[in-house]
């Protein structure tokens, strides 16, 4: 049975408490020695992506102690319980089992008398089938025609990622010839958002996904019931519309409101889904099923990487730790995400979730207070456009804050142009280079307004050109790196009871049940 302890029982954690050595990053990257660091500091990732940290606030003896915190805490053994079935979910007192979406990483899981790898490739399969069906025009609407619109209904883990997902492909599958369907999206309960989408599609020709494991989620809910008044209104039948993607016991898994209906199960947290149904129905109409399978394919590869129990050839261990280094031990409360590619203009805001959902917590896994800090704030925007929005905070304001860039060297379009003797794609590598020794370099100036510190610490995972493969790979990098942080700090990051209080107060609200300052501000709205 796998042994659990704070993080501050940990003797590797107190040696690095302990320890008064800090790099001095601007000298460690400034000429010779920078460009050695970026050649040692580095480890390759699956689908020919590469994660370089030569820019953070490490060396070779911080690195040693890191290793040593990661076999002290035993980070490798809990991933290895986890893959293989063990309740590492403590909180609910479940499996926790999105790895076993994309591949076998170990023994046969079984759950609910059924093994669970088995489990979800027949649901990949039939989902393949549907789409199949669906873009050769075996199954059309009532008149006949196909549909070109896929409009996925879903909140929270059931949106954020599979939008994330579909953005970062949609172009790359466009210039590859394997765009089927256009995709959009409906999850606030603004009712702005449902009518925006919907009076920009055609419903006739549109097919809708309602993602809700539960069959009870109040805002997908009514959500649906906005799209079926929608499709009432243009004179179509609802059933002949949706597909739901939820739990064989919810209450939609057996109803005829849907052509079909695919499985998820409570193994899977909404934030780690997009490699289940809940992003295989959307990706495969979308895309098609094969390109999914790429996909899943990448995420699989570096899975494989992250059961390594080499420490140095671990990438997303390796990300954790350091992680966990500028958390508790260099004070830094948090971490910009920041993608030069546009693809990835909504990678951040998954990410966002994946890790203040799974890490935003103050009680260890044994319902504990924890005496330490855990999860950092994340946030992020693609450059270059963040350059010239929220940089000058990041470059001179008054915290550090780590920084993790995400590069390619080509587009995924093709197209570009030169100018001033450089193309757009050189413009945007040329600055994500720059930035990265800017940060950590800064430039000394008399002039205060103009004088840059640098130590500014980042790292970058920089690949080919952003394909399924390698959205797969980045994926699993960030699933797998929340992950090991939440084993290091002693949490369970796979509930997230802190979204629940305000739902509960919600619902008051609405039946009227409410007094104090609950009334006032429902008073506020005329509720």
């Amino acid at each position: 049975m796998t042994i659990w302890n704070n993080l501050d029982t940990l003797e590797a954690y107190n040696n690095l408490v302990n320890s008064d050595k800090k790099v001095n990053l601007a000298e460690a990257m400034t000429g010779d020695n920078g460009a050695d660091r970026v050649k040692k500091y580095s480890v390759p990732m699956a689908a020919g992506l590469t994660y370089n940290y030569a820019a953070k606030e490490v060396d070779d003896e911080i690195l040693e102690k890191l290793v040593a915190l990661a076999n002290e805490s035993k980070l490798s053994e809990k991933f290895e319980a986890l893959y293989n079935g063990e309740v590492v979910n403590t909180g609910e007192k479940r499996l926790v089992l999105h790895q076993l979406t994309r591949g076998q990483l170990g023994s046969a899981v079984t759950a609910d008398g059924v093994d669970k790898r088995i489990f979800y490739v027949e649901q990949q399969e039939k989902i393949a089938d549907f789409a199949k069906k669906v873009h050769s025009g075996e199954i059309t609407n009532a008149a006949g025609e196909k549909f070109t619109t896929v409009v996925q209904i879903g909140i929270g883990g059931s949106d954020l990622g599979p939008r994330a997902m579909y953005l970062a492909l949609e172009n790359w599958a466009k210039k590859n010839g394997c765009f089927k369907m256009d995709a959009k999206f409906i999850s606030n309960v603004d009712p702005d958002d449902a009518a925006a989408v919907l009076a920009s599609t055609d419903v006739a020709h549109s097919i809708f996904i309602l993602v809700s494991k539960s069959g009870t989620t109040l805002e997908t809910l009514t959500n649906e019931s906005f799209v079926k008044d929608a499709l009432a209104k243009a004179g179509l039948d609802a059933s002949k519309h949706m597909i739901a993607v939820t739990s064989e016991t919810s209450p939609l898994a057996k109803s005829s409101d849907y052509l079909e209906a695919f499985f998820m199960d409570d193994y899977i947290g909404g934030r780690f889904s997009s490699t289940s149904a809940v992003g295989g129905a959307v990706l495969s109409l979308a895309f098609g099923p094969d390109i999914f399978a790429r996909f899943l394919q990448g995420a699989a590869e570096q899975d494989k990487l992250c059961a390594n129990n080499d420490v140095m050839n671990n990438p997303a261990m390796l990300d954790a730790l350091i992680g966990v280094y500028e958390r508790n031990i260099l004070g830094y409360p948090s971490t910009a995400v920041l993608p030069y590619s546009q693809a990835l203009s909504r990678f951040p805001a998954h990410l966002q979730q994946l890790d203040m959902e799974s890490n935003g917590k103050s009680v260890n896994r044994f319902g504990e207070p924890v005496n330490y800090k855990t999860g950092p704030v994340i946030f992020g925007e693609p450059g270059t456009n963040g350059q010239h929005s929220f940089y000058q905070l990041l470059h001179q304001g008054t915290d550090i804050v780590p920084l993790q860039f995400i590069g390619f060297k080509n587009n995924q379009m093709g197209v570009d142009v030169d100018i001033q003797d450089s193309t757009s794609q050189q413009k945007l590598c040329a600055n994500v280079a720059a930035q990265i020794v800017a940060f950590a370099c800064g430039k000394k100036d008399e002039n205060s307004n103009k004088n840059f510190k640098g130590g500014r610490p980042s790292s970058i995972i920089v690949g080919d050109q952003l394909n399924p493969e390698a959205l797969g790979a980045l994926l699993a990098h960030f699933e797998n790196k929340v992950m090991f942080q939440g084993f290091l700090w002693n949490i369970n990051s796979f509930d997230q009871e802190g979204v629940q209080l305000g739902k509960v107060l919600a619902k008051k609200v609405l039946a009227h049940e409410t007094d104090g300052a609950l009334k006032v501000y429902s008073d506020m709205f005329e509720i």
